[in-house]
């Protein structure tokens, strides 16, 4: 296990001037989340730059409130209506759209931290533009990973960026680490990602085929966007999540292991060589990890609750049932297949969730589109050497998808 792009901490100090900050995927639960724990300390960060997909009437009033000097939306016409109603508010921010604007404000330079949290294969790009440009980056959007990898990590590196996990789970691992990164791989055994086993942990498997968006988007412990919580349901996310610890912390894929725990009160765990175990604890609030991030190497309040241990009536942990979550074990299958299959598996259930929530697909078919899509799809060589490349092999994994998704409705 090699040394990662994670910084080595500095000595605890004051900034002599707030935070600049551009939240990528504002209008999200992450973005809002981020924002909430802005407000908490507005002389420590300032919103420099928001970017939605379509949400622009949300996006507007974001724009209204935190006044921010860029405003990025993915429709131009969208984007010219937007700033026409800003300018009528009196309000001098300035919008842009499209793919390339969320680059130039993921590494402008009076930028200091990039919340990255863009849903999907769609991050990736800004995420690379913010590591390229040595930008704080707190990673949200784990396909940056999934799809970038090895890419990803060495724009990292070779930028000097400051890279900080937000999702919950990694940044669990990354607070139970010490700060020596050369120490790691003598001190690790493995990695323990605990999944809350979604909504459906408990369900007769043979009546998954009857689950409905809604019910699969009804997550028991944490509030997240759609696609996201029926992630949860199928713990597809959790496969997506071993992936990105692999290339985070540099272990071989044997090395990051999944167990349920249904209260998601324990974020993950580090087991040490000498067989201690390093956990990091917590309620179930995102602006936990956000805070985190956005304060490295300080800590600073994130509005969430403290943990009430005498409220604890118990921490259980359980095995991942094959029979409801096949997908978890797509996670290993990508990362021991060539290179860029991981971005394979990404494109396929982007397709596959999104069929589920228009309703063209079962709920338990999502892993047959999964797992088809990797059989079916052999990877090029060269996909993994460029961000052209990738997105290519994205495109054509979707296609391949989309094929399995007819296959599964007739």
């Amino acid at each position: 296990m090699t040394s990662t792009a994670f910084p080595a901490s500095s000595a605890p100090h004051e900034p002599a001037r707030p935070q600049r900050v551009c939240v990528l995927g504002a209008t999200g639960s992450i973005g809002s989340s981020t924002l909430d724990v802005i407000a908490r300390h507005p002389q420590r960060f300032e919103v420099f730059a928001l970017s939605a997909h379509s949400r622009a009437d949300e996006l507007e009033r974001l724009c209204l409130q935190w006044q921010p000097r860029f405003a990025v939306l993915g429709d131009a016409a969208a984007a010219q209506d937007l700033a026409q109603r800003l300018e009528a508010a009196g309000c001098a921010t300035r919008v842009r759209s499209g793919a390339a604007a969320l680059e130039e404000i993921a590494a402008h330079p009076e930028v200091d931290s990039v919340m990255a949290a863009i849903v999907g294969a769609a991050g990736l790009a800004p995420c690379l533009a913010a590591a390229r440009a040595g930008k704080r980056l707190l990673l949200a959007n784990k396909e940056a990973l999934v799809v970038g990898g090895a890419l990803f990590m060495r724009a990292v590196r070779e930028g000097g960026a400051t890279l900080l996990p937000i999702d919950s789970e990694h940044s669990a691992i990354f607070q139970c680490l010490p700060e020596d990164r050369g120490t790691w791989a003598q001190r690790i055994d493995h990695i323990v990602l605990t999944a809350s086993g979604g909504p459906f942990r408990q369900r007769d498997p043979a009546t998954l085929a009857q689950v409905t968006p809604e019910q699969a988007c009804a997550h028991p412990n944490w509030v997240m966007g759609r696609k996201i919580s029926v992630d949860s349901a199928t713990m597809m996310n959790k496969a997506l999540e071993v992936i990105e610890a692999r290339w985070l912390f540099d272990l071989a894929p044997r090395d990051v292991r999944v167990v349920i725990h249904p209260q998601s009160i324990i974020h993950s765990m580090v087991v040490c060589r000498d067989a201690s175990v390093l956990a990091q604890l917590g309620t179930p609030d995102m602006r936990v990890p956000i805070a985190y991030g956005l304060a490295w190497p300080q800590r600073i309040a994130s509005g969430a609750a403290q943990l009430d241990f005498l409220g604890l009536s118990s921490l259980t942990f359980e095995p991942a049932d094959a029979r409801r979550f096949p997908g978890l074990q797509l996670a290993w299958q990508a990362l021991e297949s060539r290179e860029g299959s991981t971005a394979v598996l990404n494109a396929a259930n982007e397709v596959a969730v999104a069929a589920f929530l228009d309703r063209r697909l079962r709920f338990d078919q999502i892993h047959a589109v999964n797992a088809g899509t990797l059989e079916a799809l052999a990877v090029p060589a060269e996909a993994t050497a460029s961000l052209e490349g990738l997105l290519s092999l994205d495109a054509q994994a979707r296609r391949v998808a989309e094929e399995q998704v007819r296959r599964c409705a007739v």
